[in-house]
């Protein structure tokens, strides 16, 4: 009897082991994977990577490139609230390197290089935006749920950290056996492009500093110039086909402006005064290929090819009265209006459009050309210009001759060619360059506030909030304010606020890093350290 009981508890004990390891099955999804290769992590990253450069969005009506003129579809308010921030994505970064290790590969592969890459890219977008941020602590799960914040000078420090440990991983492994990528749509396994990107991408990051170059913590120009007189350890952008940029395909990844919303908001926007402008005034031919001659200046009899036909809206104006001018169908016909639609021959007659630059030739060779003329490195300042020039306005396909350009007639179809009026622009570069608004003013104020302005012409709808970062770095071009259609009391903001749900997650940290940097304010007229 006594061993029958034993007996009965011991498979009582089975029984109950049993039931538990069925409880914990209960626990798993099957149709969950518990392992995700590196490369399908890497595809998610470079999404949310490129999701931060979409053109035509808010941030490039905060660019001021163009304006929202119905107020069911937006506006041009800059009364900004919490960021938008990638400590999600930087943990999936920090997973891609972990299931690269777990399928085999060594401690340095392309996937631990690369991801070096993206939390200097990240880091940037985030404090760029913000100021101040978790860091060092950061990325530790549940370890640390309230990570102390590190100041914006030392998150540059290894922003430069990082992107210096990535070229030389990247060296390492193009020049080993073990460097096979996969998973990467945005430059083709390439470790050899994504080495010059990297190193582009920190000349950006130098520049951005260029209120402290000063501070021998940051060697600015010495970092510049190490950069640049050695192409074969740094190699950088040599020619627009380097550029890193998303590709847009149909039908599976649509350009944001296309012949499926024609119908609802070709003519909900319209393009802004700032940018306009800045074109006409220099008799730049990439207002006809980005822009519609307004309608009321065409009804006056100036001809398309006049840039006295394009005409852009104030960001700062009021909404209803941009609405007014702006133009509009009332069932009858088209009632022309005073100001400049989207290029829609260019924009809305395909799916496709054109490629959107995420760290691209122009704005490399506008940075060197800075560089030269702020005394940071030595070289021909003015041969960097052009080149960034020339290769903005061939990327419209602008070339010296005839070109022809093309405008939507009034109530046309965006998709049938025969809707579109077409007419001739010759252009030739030489006469273009020689304006003495264009020519090269010289290593000083003059020539650094034309580099500035041909830059912010080459961001349009691409790098996302780049050319907004150069404004409030520089003050270059001229940001319309002071009327009620930028909102935030007539100004433009330095700084997005910090997301609510660090007041409620970590608010002690948050509210030490605001004392710091803003005098306990979370203010977004409130200048960060980078702009001090």
């Amino acid at each position: 009897m006594k061993n029958i009981m034993i007996a009965a508890i011991a498979s009582g004990f089975i029984a109950l082991a049993g039931c538990k390891k069925k409880f914990d099955d209960l626990g798993t999804n099957p149709n969950l994977p518990e392992k995700v290769p590196a490369a399908l992590v890497l595809n998610g990253i470079e999404t949310s990577l490129s999701g931060t450069q979409r053109p035509w969005g808010l941030e490039q009506r905060w660019n001021q490139f163009a304006c929202c003129n119905y107020n069911y579809y937006g506006n041009q308010e800059y009364n900004w609230g919490g960021a938008g921030l990638y400590y999600s994505t930087l943990k999936n970064v920090v997973k891609m390197e972990e299931e690269a290790k777990n399928g085999g590969a060594g401690e340095l592969n392309p996937y631990s290089a690369l991801g070096k890459f993206f939390r200097a890219w990240f880091f940037y977008e985030m404090t760029m935006r913000v100021g101040d941020l978790p860091m060092k602590e950061a990325l530790a799960g549940i370890d640390n749920l309230t990570p102390k914040y590190d100041t914006q000078k030392d998150i540059f420090i290894q922003i430069n950290k990082w992107l210096e440990e990535a070229n030389t991983d990247l060296s390492s492994l193009i020049s080993s056996a073990n460097n096979t990528l996969l998973g990467d749509y945005l430059c083709n396994n390439d470790l050899r492009k994504w080495q010059k990107i990297v190193n582009t991408f920190r000349l950006r990051v130098l520049i951005s500093l260029s209120k402290k170059a000063a501070d021998t913590d940051l060697a600015l120009g010495a970092t510049f110039t190490a950069i640049m007189a050695n192409k074969t350890k740094y190699p950088v952008l040599e020619s627009m086909t380097d550029n890193l940029q998303y590709v847009w395909v149909n039908p599976f990844n649509k350009y944001p402006v296309n012949p499926d919303n024609f119908g609802f908001d070709a003519t909900r926007y319209n393009m802004s005064s700032t940018n306009i402008s800045l074109l006409t005034g220099l008799k730049d031919p990439r207002v006809f290929a980005i822009a519609e001659p307004a309608g009321s200046q065409l009804k006056a009899g100036i001809l398309p090819s006049d840039h006295a036909a394009f005409i852009g809206a104030s960001p700062a104006e009021d909404l209803a009265d941009m609405s007014t001018k702006a133009g509009f169908d009332n069932g009858s016909g088209f009632t022309p209006g005073k100001y400049s639609f989207y290029g829609r021959y260019r924009y809305y007659r395909s799916y496709t459009a054109e490629n959107t630059m995420i760290v691209g030739y122009p704005e490399m060779c506008f940075n060197i050309a800075e560089a030269i003329n702020l005394g940071w490195i030595s070289g021909n300042a003015e041969d960097w210009y052009k080149k960034g020039i020339q290769a903005s306005i061939g990327f419209y396909g602008i070339k010296d001759g005839v070109n022809d350009f093309y405008y939507l007639k009034a109530g046309g179809k965006v998709t049938e060619s025969g809707d579109y009026i077409n007419y001739n622009v010759t252009f030739l570069f030489s006469d273009y360059y020689n304006q003495p608004s264009v020519t090269y003013a010289g290593n000083n104020a003059t020539g650094r506030d034309q580099i500035l302005k041909q830059k912010y012409l080459a961001f349009f709808q691409h790098s996302g909030y780049e050319a907004y970062y150069n404004y409030r770095r520089t003050g270059i071009p001229d940001f319309a304010k002071n009327g009620p259609g930028t909102g935030n009391s007539g100004q433009i903001p330095k700084r997005f606020q910090y997301p609510g749900t660090e007041r409620t997650t970590n608010g002690a940290n948050l509210a030490t890093a605001l004392q710091r940097q803003f005098g306990g304010l979370d203010n977004i007229n409130a200048s960060m350290w980078v702009i001090q």
